[in-house]
């Protein structure tokens, strides 16, 4: 069999990659296990352009917004589903300091920071305990992962271009014009696969980092789903059937992927400060996600070996690095356009030359 590229996982980086080529008329083959939703099972979707303490806007801010709006329509079209919406996110700070911090930043321009009216924070009382008022962070856009996954891999069914199985490193032989896999022969393969593409001797060396995620999912009835709802650590999301995703965590000295009590412990009791209304937690989910040190993404051809490339290490912001460096890989390929610097895995030419 001989295609183009044969592209390893089909997580959000695998599924964009492949959808940028197919769109540029390439041929591709992707090779992912029957339960694709690894990392992603417990992200919830939210592309928001503020983060941190220090009320930062996001790294690419500006140019990310539009860029993945576009990049979700478009896809969302492909698969006959709406993929992506528009999902302010109501924060309610923690404290004096941090509200002052949100005030400091609607300042700015353009600035992610609005107010909110005065007699909707005092709806708000209506749901939850809160001491430091609230602001609007917007745009922010919210994915249904679950649908977007799901709808990709049927077309890529449907076009024959999904191998369902695992991924058998031990099969890949890397030459200099191209690469073979079992009976498949492609001009490049790309590591899409998580956190399994740092077990390849090809980007081990790599500066990467695993972190565990957690989140409860929980049933608040009557809360209205139209906004995201931050408080410090603790942010609500809108779920799937109604129901909420409560979370998450970074964790970086895990011990396993599983859920853990500690957590569903200190969440619940985190819920029951904020909720004034009753709560039911239904599930409980966790994974390891890959991120780097640096904070920016893996992405282009490997120095030494042009016939292997990564799109990888997205970390939390995985919803909005993952569409724009598979289209900028992309582009890179069929057209000869660079990879921003710092996005661009040849940033680590030497350290994977050794």
């Amino acid at each position: 069999m001989q295609v183009d590229y044969l592209i390893i996982g089909q997580g959000i980086c695998g599924t964009f990659l492949s959808y940028e080529l197919q769109k540029a008329g390439k041929k591709v083959l992707v090779i992912d296990e029957a339960q694709p939703f690894s990392s992603t099972k417990v992200a919830s979707g939210v592309i928001n352009p503020v983060t941190g303490r220090q009320v930062v806007t996001t790294w690419m801010a500006e140019e990310l917004m539009p860029f993945t709006w576009n990049a979700y329509t478009s896809i969302g079209l492909e698969i006959q589903q709406q993929v992506i919406q528009n999902c302010p996110i109501q924060a309610f700070p923690p404290s004096e300091q941090m509200l002052e911090a949100y005030e400091q930043k609607m300042n700015n321009q353009p600035s992610f920071i609005q107010p909110i009216a005065a007699n909707d924070i005092i709806d708000y009382h209506t749901y939850f305990y809160f001491n430091h008022g609230a602001v609007a962070i917007s745009p922010a856009w919210l994915v249904d992962l679950h649908a977007l996954l799901k709808g990709w891999r049927q077309k890529l069914e449907e076009t024959s271009a999904l191998l369902e199985e695992s991924f058998d490193a031990t099969q890949l032989q890397i030459h200099a014009t191209g690469i073979t896999y079992k009976n498949i022969q492609a001009e490049k393969v790309f590591f899409c696969n998580g956190v399994n593409t740092f077990q390849h001797p090809l980007w081990e060396k790599l500066p990467y980092s695993f972190n565990k995620g957690e989140a409860l999912i929980v049933d608040i009835p009557d809360l209205p789903q139209n906004h995201i709802y931050k408080f410090g650590i603790t942010t609500l999301v809108p779920w799937y059937d109604g129901l909420w995703w409560a979370g998450s965590t970074y964790d970086n000295r895990y011990t396993d992927a599983l859920p853990t009590d500690l957590f569903r412990q200190r969440k619940t009791a985190e819920l029951g400060m904020l909720l004034k209304g009753k709560f039911t937690v239904v599930d409980h989910i966790a994974s390891i996600r890959p991120a780097t040190v640096e904070r920016r993404p893996f992405a282009g051809l490997h120095p030494t070996q042009p016939a292997a490339g990564i799109l990888n290490g997205m970390g939390t912001k995985g919803c909005s690095l993952a569409p724009y460096f598979a289209h900028q890989l992309a582009q890179h390929l069929v057209n000869g356009q660079p990879i921003t610097p710092a996005g661009d895995v040849r940033r680590f030419s030497a350290t994977l030359s050794l």
